[in-house]
């Protein structure tokens, strides 16, 4: 083992996965590679499984199949967990469908990786979510309050219905699909604008990458080279006043993507 892999492999050594794939030859393979990668890893191959296994050990991060044996499929199990303590959530999937990607993200997933894969390019993408996750809690936990807050000054920060969220000068009207100013105003929006900007604030303190965004927004393959989300960023943050170069409401979290914050 070089250097760099042994280094990683210190640093991951106490965190916990699990795969929940049927595959079992897949499963074998996910295990012994997380595992020399200093991960303890384990594997379930069913929903049953999954829950007799999480019962006695706490995990980081769950990898998920979508198509499972039994009456659970992935997407029935990722609501599961959702209800339960935070971890990290991964569907390992062979759909292309870009409509099942959309469905795991707003069920609350944090990637999706289509297989056939790259165990190195998995590996990245489990260390990037459990990276977002240790950055996200405190923001997440600040922002979390349905609530109005106030600033220092007496100010209104934010508050938030099931339709609507209030911030600074700004009402985020999902309803309505518009963004209003205080002073009764609209400010116009494209739908994918708006859709970006809805994507983000109904997800406070979490940070959401380019790929999860593009998903959420327009739904449509995506080459790794597409800066229409970084373009549509720009454009909200001019419309509704955040100014850089230390924005106050879209935080850009570098080499990741975007994360909202009501009350920064």
């Amino acid at each position: 083992m070089n250097s760099v892999a042994h280094s990683a492999c210190t640093r991951d050594e106490t965190l916990h996965i699990l795969f929940v794939e049927d595959d079992t030859r897949l499963s074998d393979f996910l295990q012994r590679y997380f595992t020399e990668q200093g991960f303890v890893a384990q594997v379930a191959h069913d929903g049953a499984a999954m829950q007799h296994t999480m019962a006695k050990q706490r995990f980081d991060v769950v990898v998920l199949d979508l198509g499972l044996p039994g009456r659970d499929d992935g997407f029935s199990l990722a609501r599961e967990l959702k209800r339960g303590p935070d971890l990290g959530i991964l569907f390992l999937s062979a759909s292309q469908d870009a409509l099942d990607r959309i469905v795991a993200l707003e069920i609350g997933a944090d990637d999706f990786v289509v297989k056939p894969f790259e165990p190195r390019e998995l590996l990245a993408r489990v260390r990037a979510v459990i990276r977002r996750l240790r950055q996200g809690i405190g923001d997440a936990a600040s922002a979390a309050s349905p609530s109005a807050r106030h600033d220092t000054v007496g100010h209104r920060v934010t508050s938030q219905t099931s339709n609507s969220i209030t911030f600074d000068d700004w009402q985020i009207d999902f309803d309505r699909q518009v963004l209003i100013r205080t002073d009764g105003n609209h400010v116009l929006l494209s739908s994918h604008e708006f859709n970006l900007l809805a994507a983000l604030a109904k997800r406070p303190g979490r940070v959401l990458s380019r790929d999860q965004l593009l998903d959420l927004t327009v739904g449509r393959n995506w080459s790794p080279y597409d800066r229409s989300i970084d373009m549509m960023i720009a454009k909200i943050r001019r419309k509704i006043g955040d100014h850089g170069p230390h924005f106050r409401r879209i935080r850009t979290i570098r080499g990741t993507g975007y994360m909202f914050l009501p009350d920064p």
